[in-house]
């Protein structure tokens, strides 16, 4: 079972009551996980678990120590306090120290639904074996994970402040390839509700993409206009809210740095039809009620029509700049300033062009850029005359995100969906896009 808030808030003060550091913060966290994965059209694992872990950090003498445990008992709480006190002894002065949080308020966000932390075994086979049928009826051979989760937790720090907040997932990914090994189609969804989580549209994308990219040809790699699918936006920018840092822009360390320590916000560095937010209660999409250590949680637009509007500090660089603490996003929310466009209008107005189901194997290249590298994968198409004339083999590619999002290059945007990144990473709303100019290096076999 998942602890209460009551539960939390006794525990969280229990380990603060251990310790007679100078400040100190307690968290208290349970969480139960579940899976079901399939290959071949056949089950092979199911199983869950359950598990309970406490974490203190201690200040002493300006040093910082912590520690954790996985057991609640008094005698193991106290172990931990000893063990984070002793470190704290031995550790260099804390140089980034602000003190812990005095109250705060917050407002909860509904990110916990019943029916996705009851989810059934019995419900979620039913489920699965209705995706393995729709495989075998299509005659390619189906996998994937299907995973839900819920969580609670929360905080307490010597100053006064309590937090806690519980929140549930679920998810379904899909790879269907057909017996030959020459295609393969994925489709990715995720939510907090079961509710939402349509398993045969995920079933029937993937096997769509699989029939429809046999016979695939090779083309030379080059800058092409693109077209995007929601999950390819998802692998390339699921994260990106999450990097409107003050720090690293002032430091240099990012593409939104500018030259002498200075940084580009206020300029149009994106196209003016991109607009970039994080609201922790969206309902689609809702988020933790804190960010940044413990600091509520609140909208923040970080792009607004192209121009670069926020760049969040959190409460130590914000006291070495003399600038008000700001909350950090708490998830990803891409949208249209202007028009929106589906997916098929996007085809029918591209005369010569690429569709891009997903990204795979993506690293960063550069920091200061926003620079990455990757290869497309599980559906790739040649787009001619507004239709899609046939399927390609994949490319590798290096981009800047900066770059890829800067003016005029956005030519369409779509309605943004819930997705997530299919390398991992919580969920993001994120639209179909046609870019102007994408680079694709070098072809590659893979399939």
């Amino acid at each position: 079972m998942l602890l209460t808030e009551q539960e939390v808030k006794g525990l969280t003060e229990k380990i603060l009551s251990f310790t007679k550091a100078d400040d100190a913060s307690a968290s208290v966290g349970s969480n139960k996980q579940s899976h079901l994965r399939f290959a071949a059209n056949n089950v092979l694992t199911s199983g869950s678990r359950e598990t309970r872990s406490a974490n203190v950090t201690v200040w002493i003498g300006g040093k910082r120590g912590s520690a954790s445990t996985n057991d609640l008992d008094d005698d193991s709480l106290k172990a931990m306090v000893q063990q984070a006190e002793k470190i704290a002894r031995n550790a260099p002065p804390d140089r980034e120290y602000v003190p812990t949080l005095g109250r705060q308020t917050y407002k909860p966000t509904n990110n916990y639904v019943e029916a996705t932390a009851n989810l059934s075994l019995t419900d979620r086979a039913k489920q699965i074996g209705a995706v393995l049928s729709e495989c075998e009826k299509n005659k390619v051979i189906g996998a994937g994970f299907h995973s839900a989760s819920s969580q609670s937790g929360g905080s307490s720090t010597k100053n006064g402040n309590f937090d806690y907040d519980r929140s549930t997932g679920v998810g379904l990914s899909v790879t269907a390839r057909t017996p030959d090994g020459t295609s393969s189609g994925y489709f990715l969804r995720s939510h907090n509700d079961i509710a939402k989580l349509d398993t045969m549209r995920i079933a029937r994308e993937s096997i769509r993409k699989a029939v429809e990219g046999k016979g695939a040809r090779a083309i030379d790699p080059g800058i092409y206009t693109v077209i995007l699918e929601p999950q390819a936006v998802a692998d390339l920018l699921g994260g990106f809210g999450f990097g409107f840092n003050a720090r690293s822009a002032e430091e240099g360390r990012s593409g939104f740095s500018a030259p002498g320590g200075k940084t580009k916000l206020g300029e149009r560095i994106f196209d003016e039809k991109v607009t970039i937010y994080s609201d922790p209660w969206n309902a689609e999409l809702p988020g933790s009620q804190s960010a940044q250590g413990g600091i509520p949680a609140e909208r923040i637009v970080m792009v607004n029509k192209g121009v670069l509007e926020t760049l969040t500090y959190n409460r130590f660089w914000a006291k070495q700049k003399d600038k008000a603490p700001t909350p950090g996003p708490v998830n990803t929310i891409f949208e249209s300033s202007g028009p929106v466009s589906t997916l098929e209008q996007m085809i029918k107005a591209t005369d010569r062009g690429i569709l891009v189901s997903r990204f795979w194997y993506i690293r960063t290249t550069d920091q200061r850029t926003a620079s990455s590298t990757g290869l497309t994968r599980d559906g790739v198409w040649w787009i001619e005359n507004g239709k899609i004339a046939y399927p390609l083999k994949n490319f590798r590619f290096n981009l800047s995100t900066v770059k890829m999002l800067a003016p005029g290059n956005v030519l369409m945007i779509g309605k943004p969906e819930r997705v997530g990144s299919s390398e991992g990473g919580g969920g993001s709303l994120l639209p179909a896009l046609k870019l102007k100019e994408f680079n694709f290096t070098s072809q590659s076999e893979a399939v």
